[in-house]
């Protein structure tokens, strides 16, 4: 299982047109093959800051969804509202409480 964290910084006057871009993809994100988790956060002192937090299968099935439509589609119309150079990590999950 890899984990995909992926921080971006938006323009503050194009958060509201992320948030409804994301809502209008969220599901065919989460529902690509391989993708078993998706949350976004919203950082709590600088609101224009979010965090994607993913679960995949494997690395193929992540690139496979970088190298998807969706990615390309959804991409193009997000990176033109950036404030800052997004930031990405792939981790391995090594211990998980409930």
């Amino acid at each position: 299982m890899l984990v995909r964290i992926v921080k971006l910084t938006f323009q503050e006057n194009k958060v509201e047109d992320f948030l409804a871009n994301f809502n209008k993809n969220k599901e065919r994100i989460r529902n690509f093959d391989g993708c078993r988790f998706l949350e976004l956060y919203r950082d709590k002192e600088k609101p224009s800051v979010f965090f994607t937090y993913s679960y995949w299968e494997s690395e193929n099935d992540l690139e496979n969804y970088r190298h998807s439509e969706l990615f390309k589609s959804v991409w193009k119309t997000t990176k033109a509202w950036f404030a800052d150079k997004p930031v990405a990590w792939s981790v391995d999950k090594i211990v998980s409480l409930e």
